[in-house]
């Protein structure tokens, strides 16, 4: 069994992290809590801007390094939150506050894993543990910009809420900037070149485009336009139509094929990528820690989100406690007793492999 007191700390450090404000850019107060963490446990750690992280104590150059990671930034909270998203207090078994379930509990529950593991000599991997800023905003000082001061990583752990089972796969991400064009006018007068109206079957052809390539874990590429905009007054109609367009990329393509096919296809005037950085993720089926999870009962899936794993070379599996579907919502929450599994699981699954 895991220590309770080890469990015990866990929760009311999420307790901390959910009352302590931390949008993404704007997490120092809450590295200062994990730096109290590794303080408290006598753990040697180092940070970078608002990324916390540490080494195993027994390190060894010449053997493959294990990352776990996670993430201590959170969105805004949203205007349907009818609790207060920086109260943590528990109802039902339920920790409710920004932050708790995306992804603190998959935080504090890899850092107490990584702090049973601290003392351990001969361990099969060494660990890296990284609690790391701007995940939610995909920003300059996050986990990308760790990958050059930490060790070299041969596989990953990255915590998001998963229900503990194993997502083998994860959907890339690329956003595009498309305009449609037209002849600008007044109202008042003929048009046949009018943009919005134009639009309409640009739209259409985003709607039914369909990418050939599926993937037997990710399914099929999901895009979406997600925003539209144009002109500024009633009476005049605007020179161009601007989109946004989300394109959710499966392990079939890399991001730069879905890019090709686009500007080839796409009958927009122009149509541009904003990253090509956020690609699709995955780890083999045979990989010993993903048979680890599967020899402990877990299931494996592929996951449409998308996470830190985008920035990741190396195999990596996206594993935590909590339920992806109450990210980002209204008065969000995660169960204490899914913190308590998720520790457990996790050095269950490790100690296969370690």
């Amino acid at each position: 069994m895991v220590e309770e007191r080890l469990i015990t700390k866990a929760i009311v450090l999420l307790k901390n992290l959910i009352e302590t404000p931390s949008f993404s850019s704007e997490e120092d107060k809450t590295a200062l809590l994990i730096e109290n963490w590794f303080k408290d446990y006598n753990i040697t750690y180092k940070r970078a801007v608002n990324n916390v992280w540490a080494t195993n104590k027994y390190f060894d150059k010449t053997k493959p390094t294990l990352l776990l990671n996670s993430h201590h930034d959170t969105i805004m909270p949203n205007n349907a939150y009818t609790k207060d998203p920086f109260n943590a207090v528990v109802e039902d078994g339920k920790l409710f506050g920004l932050g708790s379930n995306d992804a603190g509990g998959c935080l504090v529950s890899l850092l107490a894993t990584f702090t049973h593991f601290y003392h351990e000599k001969n361990l099969n991997y060494n660990l890296v543990l990284v609690a790391s800023a701007e995940e939610e905003n995909s920003g300059n000082n996050g986990l990308n910009s760790m990958l050059s001061i930490i060790p070299n990583i041969d596989v990953a752990i990255v915590g998001e809420p998963t229900l503990m089972n194993l997502a083998v796969a994860e959907k890339g991400l690329v956003v595009f900037d498309a305009i449609v064009k037209g002849t600008p006018s007044h109202a008042a007068h003929p048009n046949d070149d009018n943009a919005i109206y134009k639009a309409i079957d640009v739209l259409k052809w985003f709607k039914d485009f369909q990418f050939n390539k599926s993937s037997e874990t990710l399914g099929d590429v999901k895009m979406t336009v997600t925003q539209i905009n144009a002109g500024k007054q009633h009476n005049a109609v605007p020179a161009d139509v601007k989109l946004v367009i989300d394109v959710r990329v499966n392990d079939a393509y890399t991001n730069q094929e879905i890019t090709e096919l686009l500007v080839s296809n796409a009958p927009c005037d122009s149509i541009e990528p904003r990253s090509l950085k956020l690609n699709s993720s995955s780890i083999p089926i045979n990989h010993e820690l993903v048979q680890a999870g599967l020899a402990i009962g877990r299931a494996t899936y592929g996951s449409p989100t998308l996470s830190d794993q985008a920035v990741l070379s190396c195999p990596s599996l996206k594993l935590g406690p909590g339920d992806s579907t109450r990210s980002h919502s209204a008065d969000e929450f995660i169960y204490i007793n899914e913190i308590e599994e998720g520790i457990d699981l996790y050095i269950k699954v490790l100690k296969k492999i370690l």
